[in-house]
């Protein structure tokens, strides 16, 4: 004849601790510290080699630079494949720099964050511009225009 095994609830039924020995063990998570990977400290042996296979599970790693920012650059030869207009804002398509590979067919004016001096110089050269909102346009000739004296 099979035997059929009644509940806990109510075998225990009328026992305050229903099998848990003390009242507080039972009371949700509070027993074991909480919940998740909660009590897997320094004396919870039979969980430690679980853990030591994550090398980042206990305290902070890594840092948030302050004012930092994402260069996003764009070659010459970039403008001359993609654009068909000359006056060019490179920072409404998402670019911020503009680096000199390529050789530009007709006179570009473009506004943009930064640029290297090789492509400021192959703009110029085409007869274009390049316009750095950061550099008044003095001090942009100058700087391209002469070049640098050997110190003794």
């Amino acid at each position: 004849m099979a035997y059929v095994k009644r509940k806990k609830s109510t075998r225990f039924r009328g026992n305050t601790t229903h099998g848990y020995g003390s009242m507080k063990k039972n009371r949700g998570s509070g027993h074991r510290g909480g919940v998740g990977r909660a009590g897997t400290g320094k004396r919870s042996d039979t969980k430690k080699p679980n853990i030591w296979k994550f090398k980042n599970y206990f305290g902070k790693h890594g840092f948030k630079r302050k004012n930092s920012f994402k260069i996003n650059a764009v070659n010459i030869a970039y403008l001359e494949e993609k654009f068909k207009e000359s006056e060019i804002n490179l920072a409404d398509h998402g670019f911020n720099k503009l680096l000199g590979n390529g050789q530009p067919s007709r006179k570009y004016k473009l506004k943009v964050e930064f640029a290297s001096k090789s492509a400021i110089e192959k703009i110029e050269k085409a007869g274009g511009k390049v316009i750095l909102p950061n550099v008044s346009e003095d001090t942009q000739v100058e700087a391209h225009e002469q070049p640098k004296e050997a110190t003794p």
